[in-house]
């Protein structure tokens, strides 16, 4: 099936988060109660045809901020040859695997091996251990979560959060926090760019389980435990009694 198109009717849930009275969680139920889920290295035909293997690795992950790169680095330095396809050899340097974008942004390094550019830390197809990134495959070793040891970017997407203030008529405000799909939009102008992207292809809805249970620590990891009960409650209801006005249409069900 080609992609869906990207307006399509959805179902919303409104709740004051549980563990903060100022934070209203404005969650897209129809995403996720639906059946995607990442399907690298299981058909999924990368965001470039040009680089079929490397999935959505290709342009590296931007680092939200600098906690979020100093808490990878931690891991990086525990990377191992064994783990880790492109480490250079010698003393580890930070330049050696973070690179500025056009607009100054810190990032992942990008390296080309046979003419496919994707993120320094992305093990090709030939590497021993097995394709995909070095700091996923760190984590297995330590048994941590992947989220742990990778760029926050990486293990949200595509789940997306964004924030929002609100300003009441009655001059009291809060603070919106959104989880939804990161779909092609989320990309910017460059979305446009993608030869394939995920989440609405039916090819990448192939779950046993919904979204919000198969990516649990995600939403924990972006909501807070007491927040992810409250959705967890929302999306079991919305299971037993959506229409199919509210089905992701990429969704074969």
């Amino acid at each position: 099936m080609p992609e869906v198109d990207l307006v399509f009717p959805r179902a919303w849930v409104e709740f004051v988060n549980p563990a903060d009275e100022t934070e209203v969680l404005r969650c897209d139920l129809t995403w996720l109660t639906s059946s995607y889920t990442c399907i690298f290295g299981q058909g999924c035909p990368g965001i470039y045809a040009d680089a079929p293997d490397v999935g959505c690795c290709t342009l590296g992950a931007h680092f939200a901020d600098d906690e979020d790169e100093e808490r990878v680095a931690g891991f990086v330095d525990q990377l191992t040859d064994g783990l880790w396809q492109h480490r250079p050899t010698g003393e580890l340097r930070r330049e050696d695997w973070v690179e500025l974008d056009d607009e100054g942004e810190r990032k992942t390094r990008t390296v080309e091996v046979d003419g496919q550019r994707a993120c320094v830390f992305h093990n090709r197809t030939d590497f021993a251990a097995g394709a995909g990134c070095a700091l996923h495959a760190l984590a297995f070793t330590l048994e941590l979560n992947p989220l742990e040891t990778k760029p926050d970017v990486c293990w949200q997407l595509p789940i997306r959060r964004t924030f929002r203030e609100v300003e009441r008529t009655d001059g009291t405000s809060y603070t919106e926090v959104s989880i939804s799909e990161y779909d092609r939009r989320g990309w910017g102008p460059g979305g446009h760019d993608l030869d394939w992207y995920c989440t609405g292809n039916t090819e990448a809805h192939v779950a046993v389980e919904p979204l919000y249970l198969t990516s649990a620590p995600e939403l924990v990891a972006l909501m807070g435990q007491e927040a992810y009960d409250e959705l967890h409650r929302h999306c079991e209801a919305h299971v037993r009694s959506r229409s199919v006005l509210a089905l992701h249409p990429a969704d074969p069900r």
